[in-house]
């Protein structure tokens, strides 16, 4: 069968996932955002289903510290002897930790931390014995690929932290992941950054602790020799081994705008490849050590239906799993129902990346692909007393990169807007009066421009394009994409402005390339 990547698409980076009960289970990074590490669950490898997240309380996942770039790290999700463990770092407050649950569509328990440094921590068990590993430094400092055995139940340190392997030469060395297949110990890890040149490498040894010997290939995955290819940046994976006993490996990579444009905007995505041993015991990966966005194999069978993106509408989604918000929300400021969203200003606003668990009244879903049509039906309310209030539709990557198209409330009336917040640079523009308080918010998206318009009082408004680029990680310097919010900023308000009739659908038949 022909399967095309990404299988998720969207701002799901650092995917990690394990097997259990005949069925596959994956977790993503989610930075600054809540609840936090999405949960996905799949019987095919292929369609995912999101069934939640796995932080979803304010005591596992304290954000109020976090910035663009700060909050949760790449997870690692294992199962072991009936209980899902995931370990990953916040790295804004508390450090490495991990969870667990024998319920996997249920609560999680509270975090069990680590005392040990180093981001992209993962577990390994054995005889009886659980092991955690890091990129950090050892007790020597000595840096590189770090660990120590811990008391599974406590997280407490049993044995020194010790440096077992240091990469195979590639800057940024980072999520390792250790398995044991055919008497060898695999550590697998990624290098070069994750950006352009990001990859996949991997070691092997006779022994847990190592010495581990480099694949004499490295790196066993990736596109950075691929110029002009839409997919760019694969690295950090994870193997699995399906119920037939074929391996396979999912991985981060993302998608440019254009082929000859060196900007991306949906985050980086989870992508999956074949996996092949050999008789020497090494393996080798994806098609000539690359993925492609179209992919045959004859592993999965052809009966198997790649499902394409559903129409998200309020009716079809769920708040905390769809719907996320920036940092720990205050409940005070939403009234959400199954058919229509109510929200009132916190008195932040969306440029606001402080340290006091302020956050503006933002609620948003990953745009998961570039040829959308997004629209809302919007009521701004706000004081009677207090002008300048707004509500709509914001584009959001960081503080300082979001476009927003807007409704604001004036002495006599409001007016229709729209903004762009590039860094230093704000703009509005095409101001536009009406009488009434709605208007049926619009926005085209396209891999290289957005274009915006307005309904109300039985007129058609254009107000205007602004250029994706503007909107990406190369120029916003973060780790997410972009989100796709719904906010209501001004003034600390107690009415509610209400959203309505909320639609976001791809245009276009996704296109794949060799």
């Amino acid at each position: 069968m022909k399967y095309r990547n990404p299988v998720i698409p969207g701002f799901f980076p650092d995917p990690s996932i394990c097997r259990a009960e005949g069925k596959y289970y994956l977790v993503c990074s989610s930075f600054q955002f809540f609840p936090g590490v999405p949960l996905f669950e799949s019987s095919d490898l292929i369609n995912w289903k999101q069934i939640g997240h796995v932080l979803t309380r304010a005591s596992q996942l304290p954000l109020a510290e976090a910035n663009s770039v700060g909050g949760i790290y790449a997870p690692t999700i294992r199962y072991h002897e009936g209980k899902f463990y995931m370990v990953t770092t916040n790295v804004s407050k508390g450090g490495n930790f991990y969870v667990w649950t024998d319920d996997i569509h249920g609560e999680w328990s509270d975090p069990v931390y680590v005392r040990q440094d180093g981001i992209d921590p993962s577990l390994y068990f054995e005889n009886g014995k659980a092991y955690f590993m890091s990129n950090g430094t050892d007790d020597n400092g000595v840096h590189g690929v770090v660990q120590c055995e811990i008391d599974i139940a406590t997280g407490k340190k049993l044995s020194p932290a010790v440096c077992i392997w240091q990469g195979a030469g590639g800057r940024f060395l980072e999520s390792p992941h250790m398995y044991k297949i055919n008497g060898y110990y695999y550590l697998m890890a990624a290098e070069g950054g994750t950006e352009y040149g990001h990859m996949i490498v991997y070691a092997r040894s006779k022994e847990l602790f190592g010495k581990f010997e480099n694949y004499p290939e490295n790196p066993v995955l990736t596109n950075r020799n691929l110029g002009g290819y839409l997919l760019q940046g694969c690295g950090h994976g994870d193997l699995v081994q399906d119920v037939s006993g074929n391996w396979w490996m999912v991985h981060l990579a993302f998608r440019q705008i254009h082929e000859w444009v060196m900007h991306h905007i949906t985050g980086r995505e989870v992508n999956l490849v074949p996996v092949t041993f050999h008789e020497n015991g090494w393996f080798t990966a994806g098609i000539n050590g690359t993925t492609r966005l179209e992919m045959e194999t004859d592993r999965i069978p052809d009966s198997v239906i790649q499902s394409p993106l559903p129409e998200k509408r309020f009716e079809t989604t769920t708040v905390g799993i769809d719907w996320c918000w920036l940092k720990n929300p205050h409940p005070e400021y939403y009234d959400l129902h199954k058919e229509y969203f109510r929200i009132r200003s916190s008195g932040v606003w969306l440029n606001c990346d402080d340290k006091e668990n302020h956050a503006p009244s933002f609620l948003g879903i990953r745009q998961q692909e570039m040829h959308l049509q997004i629209e809302c039906t919007v009521t701004v309310q706000g004081d009677e007393d207090k002008f300048r209030e707004e509500a709509g539709i914001t584009l959001y990557m960081t503080p300082d990169q979001h476009y927003e198209i807007a409704l604001r409330r004036l002495a006599f009336g409001c007016e229709l807007f729209k903004r762009l917040h590039i860094g230093d640079i704000v703009q509005e523009s095409n101001h536009v009066h009406i009488h009434g308080n709605t208007a049926r918010l619009c926005i085209k998206a396209e891999p290289l421009c957005y274009t915006f318009s307005a309904e109300a009082e039985n007129q058609h408004y254009e107000l205007g394009t602004a250029q994706t680029k503007f909107l990406s990680t190369e120029v916003a310097g973060n780790f997410t994409g972009v989100m796709i919010g719904l906010y209501a900023q001004g003034t600390v308000s107690e009415r509610f402005s209400e959203f309505r009739d909320f639609l976001c659908k791809v245009t276009e038949s996704l296109k794949t390339g060799t």
